[in-house]
């Protein structure tokens, strides 16, 4: 499936002449990287940042200071930004965000390593999932299951 998914995602976007732009933190650009393997993709995909640091969520993405200040950069509220803003600054149809925390360190109790927020925007209809992934997972197995869960958003949103 997870071959299948990112094929399939391309051929719905084609169809529909719609174009997508991904914001990633966490998965560290693997969901772009999932999408532009396909054949085609160069139709649909505007626009790919990995935006790591809090810094560049505030200087490239355009993600208010005080959010990452208040809420933090794994948070419901960062999340939404950066898909809103990376919607307005690729003009694409639909954005996709990505942040949270992969480990194996950099978990608290209040956001341990496992918790991943995925926004999801399409003009003004904004959603978002939160996830919380198994802490015993490795960093590379929450990426590729929080980029699972990105397909299959991006699917259910289609």
């Amino acid at each position: 499936m997870a071959l299948k998914l990112p094929n399939k995602i391309v051929k719905i976007l084609q169809r529909r002449r719609i174009k997508i732009s991904l914001a990633e933190s966490c998965t560290g650009g693997m969901l772009s990287s999932q999408i532009t393997s396909v054949k085609g993709a160069s139709k649909i995909f505007g626009l790919g940042i990995v935006s790591y640091s809090n810094q560049s969520k505030i200087k490239t993405l355009r993600v208010p200071k005080k959010t990452i200040l208040k809420f933090g950069a794994v948070s419901k509220e960062c999340c939404l930004s950066m898909a809103r803003n990376i919607q307005k600054i690729s003009k694409s149809d639909i954005s996709l965000s990505i942040t949270g925390i992969a480990g194996p360190d950099g978990g608290t109790i209040k956001k341990p390593v496992g918790l991943v927020y995925i926004g999801i925007c399409k003009k003004s209809k904004i959603n978002f999932r939160k996830y919380f992934f198994n802490s015993k997972l490795n960093r590379a197995q929450i990426q590729k299951k929080t980029c699972m869960k990105a397909l299959k958003l991006i699917e259910e949103f289609l």
